[in-house]
């Protein structure tokens, strides 16, 4: 969970719903009529997305958001859309209940039948109108999140916009691959105002996202205030990571109940996280009898992990601590009125078998008692938990390479334990699904002790295999325990220049600047492994249709990242330069940083340092030499060699004809790049670190497809 963990490394398919809308008009057949449009660019992708003929449908000052029903949660959903559209249109659309769909109105039906689902939906538009049915009003909030992407993407600017509001014609019929589909936030190192939370949630929500789980207690903060002991928010509350001395840093009861009301009217769940038994610094802080030695505990505001532990050693603290959590849970869980209560587990070195099944033994009880569904980090597996648990893994490459092995690792032994005791899982890989993994070397914040996180490596995954061997094979936990996917934000290093702690000139960003940066590209390719069925799911698709995305991110004001292998619109890419290049997710490297002439080049994890950075200078005859950035030297072909298979070396540059290179660019954004000598395409042998480059006769495949970013 956390980068206490290092690895010396720096680096189901659903049924399509038959869709049977009948529309208020049909589409023409002349031959007048335009050709079915191309497919809008959703994310994430719907199950089946069917582009009609035809005109689509037009919003106007006169459009009104029809309800099927009088029940308050559809008519919610009509005045959400109608909130969400008046900004930029500027169209004030009254929402009405009625019992008949209308013509020339935006239909929102509740009543469609039950094989769709709580979150199902299909959605039909043409010139006549725009029908949303689901069976419930979630369903029709889901349908609603794909609705607004068929919009123009200026509809999501907080300020009036030129139109037209046209719908593009289409036929939808959708439904999620798990039900769990969640982002947390680490309010407990950085706190987030309770504003900014709710600009996350609804930037979550537009992404089909359902859950919200906030990390609310660590060492470096206690962030929800419990009347029984007010010394949590008065010292627990006056640090976080970085800070000292604040006041204000915490949910008041009428707080959290804004943010749980807020995630509720955008049908997403509050999973509250009291962690335990390490990462408690500031209930230690707080409560003198926690500790073994009845003495408080200075407020913290560093940035270590595994610095604490509920004293457990003895009858009396066990009792104390006890006392402590049952106060703590019934507190929350009665300001909670979703299902879990997440009781932490994780990074505990310190504990000792019996006092981790201590911990575990109190705070399931207090969470059991309250009728609320156990939730926690995979290593809750090594201690008894109650059946139906809600397990959160986030192993990652090196638990799936031990995996079958003498040598196991602790994690997937945990994982192991958790299935046997019949606990589902949220899958959260630290490797594909943290947040707070910088995207390459360039990233300022964050850190990179699961490797660095590109798009693409946090799209390119299947959550039935997070717990199985590096081949796919032989997945720990069963395809019928899986709940979900989890992307997680942690704030360990939440400044720039965070792979160094922080000085007296240090730029901390707004918590939301922060989220934004981080989660965007990447929680809308998470939301998409979460929601579409993986026999659906393509990068090279995905990463045209998430290109698309960026310009509504921009009228909303979201400060995204314009990440590399994303083709921006607006973005002109400009070969002749310095630059990271990349295929199948992996990058030409240097390895080593070797300045010897002929070592051959790699694939390796990208990570745009300067292995990985080339420099590419036009020739005369327009051809480019490209350059590696840490050994000065020439990209050529190993014994100026025609054939294909022949690996790509570095050499001293000298100008020769087998030091150039031809780079043609693609509709889509990418390239290739063929030897001038011999006219082979530059390839990689394969998509895995260490993997040759090498040059092959042109196919057209995906590994002879470069970005030049």
């Amino acid at each position: 969970m956390r980068w206490l963990r290092r690895r010396g490394r720096c680096l189901a398919a659903l049924a399509t719903v038959v869709l049977a809308l009948p529309l208020s008009a049909t589409v023409s057949a002349a031959a007048t009529a335009p050709p079915p449009a191309a497919p809008s660019a959703l994310v994430p992708q719907p199950v089946s997305h069917l582009p009609m003929a035809g005109r689509g449908f037009t919003l106007t000052p006169r459009t009104r958001i029809a309800v099927l029903s009088k029940k308050p949660t559809a008519l919610g959903v009509g005045t959400y859309l109608a909130k969400v559209l008046a900004p930029a249109t500027g169209h004030t659309l009254p929402v009405v209940a009625v019992s008949r769909a209308p013509k020339q109105a935006v239909v929102l039906d509740p009543n469609g039948p039950e094989e769709l689902g709580a979150e199902g939906y299909t959605l039909s538009s043409d010139r006549d109108g725009v029908v949303v049915r689901a069976h419930g009003a979630e369903g029709l909030f889901r349908g609603v999140q794909t609705l607004r992407q068929l919009l123009p993407a200026a509809v999501e600017s907080p300020t009036r916009a030129p139109g037209p509001w046209t719908v593009s014609p289409v036929r939808i019929s959708d439904s999620p691959r798990y039900a769990y589909r969640g982002v947390m936030l680490d309010v407990a190192r950085r706190f987030y105002p309770v504003a900014q939370v709710k600009r996350y949630i609804d930037q979550a929500a537009a992404y089909k996202i359902n859950t919200l789980h906030l990390h609310l207690t660590d060492d470096q903060g206690w962030r929800i205030a419990i009347d029984a002991i007010p010394e949590l928010t008065k010292v627990g509350a006056s640090t976080q990571s970085g800070f000292t001395h604040g006041s204000g840093w915490y949910y008041s009861a009428a707080d959290y109940k804004e943010i749980v009301a807020y995630a509720q009217s955008r049908f997403m769940t509050v999973v509250p996280e009291i962690d335990g038994p390490g990462h408690t610094r500031a209930a230690l802080a707080s409560v003198p009898g926690l500790n073994c030695d009845d003495k408080a505990k200075p407020p913290y505001s560093g940035f270590d992990v595994g610095i604490s532990l509920y004293c457990l050693e003895d009858e009396r603290h066990t009792a104390d601590t006890t006392r402590f959590l049952r106060t703590v849970i019934k507190a929350v869980a009665k300001l909670t009125p979703g299902p879990y209560i997440h009781l932490g587990g994780d990074e505990t070195p310190q504990a000792t078998p019996s006092q981790y099944a201590a911990y575990v033994e109190a705070a399931t009880s207090a969470a059991t008692s309250r009728k609320k569904t156990v939730m926690g980090w995979h290593q809750l597996g090594q201690a008894a938990i109650p059946a139906g648990s809600l397990m959160q893994y986030w192993g990652e490459e090196g638990d799936r390479e031990s995996i079958g092995t003498a040598d196991e690792t602790e994690t997937i032994g945990f994982v192991r334990s958790g299935v046997a005791q019949g606990a589902k899982f949220v899958m959260s890989p630290s490797d594909h699904a943290y947040l707070d993994m910088k995207y390459d070397v360039s990233t300022p914040y964050g850190l990179s002790w699961s490797g660095y996180v590109p798009v693409q490596k946090s799209y390119e995954w299947d959550p039935a295999k997070a717990t199985a061997k590096p081949d796919g094979t032989g997945s720990i936990v069963p395809a019928g325990q899986i709940a979900g996917v989890e992307a997680a934000l942690w704030a360990d290093r939440a400044y720039e220049g965070s792979d160094a702690l922080p000085t007296p000139t240090t730029r901390w960003p707004e918590p939301h600047a922060y989220a934004e940066y981080m989660s965007f590209p990447r929680l809308p390719a998470l939301a998409e492994v979460g929601w579409t069925p993986q026999s659906a799911r393509d990068w090279q698709d995905f990463r045209r249709r998430l290109a698309q995305q960026g310009p509504r991110w921009t009228a909303a004001g979201i400060g995204y990242h314009p990440a590399p292998g994303v083709p921006w619109p607006g973005v002109t890419k400009v070969v002749e330069g310095a630059h990271s290049v990349e295929t199948g997710g992996k990058s030409p490297d240097n390895p080593g940083g070797s300045t010897t002439d002929g070592a051959a080049m790699v694939l390796w994890a990208p990570n745009r340092g300067r292995n990985q950075t080339w420099t590419f200078t036009k020739q005369s005859d327009g051809s480019y030499t490209i350059i590696n950035k840490t050994s000065g030297k020439c990209l050529d072909v190993a014994n100026g060699s025609r054939s294909s298979g022949a690996a790509a070396v570095q050499r001293t540059c000298t100008g020769e004809i087998g030091q150039r290179w031809k780079v043609t660019p693609l509709v889509d954004g990418e390239h290739t790049i063929a030897s001038a000598r011999s006219g082979l395409v530059l390839t990689a042998a394969s998509a895995t670190d260490g993997a040759k480059v090498i040059q092959q006769k042109a196919t057209g495949t995906a590994l002879q497809r470069w970005t030049v970013d």
